[in-house]
């Protein structure tokens, strides 16, 4: 085997590798508390929004929880609760949290979103 080959072989490895292990890595950096998200969904949302896998949004302007992957990804999510939710309609409260309360928040986001083909 050539050298150009060997090199360009020990590339492509060192590259599927770096793909690999940032794929196994992503999940675990946000895993969050489903039960704790469930609660702070409560305390601050539940007002408006249907936070649940059923039900309606008492706030015609505030989309059910399980209908919000439709639009955007759910992990996208997290630099908005970061920086402070300044989104939505007026009637919207600003919300700024931890970094471990919106892993929790994301966390139950995700448990109740919709599943698609069933």
């Amino acid at each position: 085997m050539s050298r150009a080959k060997v090199l360009q072989a020990l590339s492509l490895a060192i590259a599927l590798s770096a793909c690999a292990q940032t794929q196994v890595a992503a999940p675990t950096a946000s895993a969050g508390n489903v039960v704790e998200g469930q609660r702070l969904a409560e305390i601050h949302c539940a007002r408006c929004h249907a936070i649940g896998a059923e039900g309606e949004s008492t706030h015609p302007m505030s989309p059910p929880f399980r209908t919000l992957s439709r639009n955007y990804p759910v992990n996208a999510l997290e630099e908005a609760f970061a920086e402070g939710i300044l989104v939505g309609h007026r009637d919207m409260p600003p919300f700024e949290f931890e970094p471990a309360q919106i892993d929790d928040i994301v966390a139950y986001l995700q448990s109740v979103q919709e599943r698609q083909g069933g």
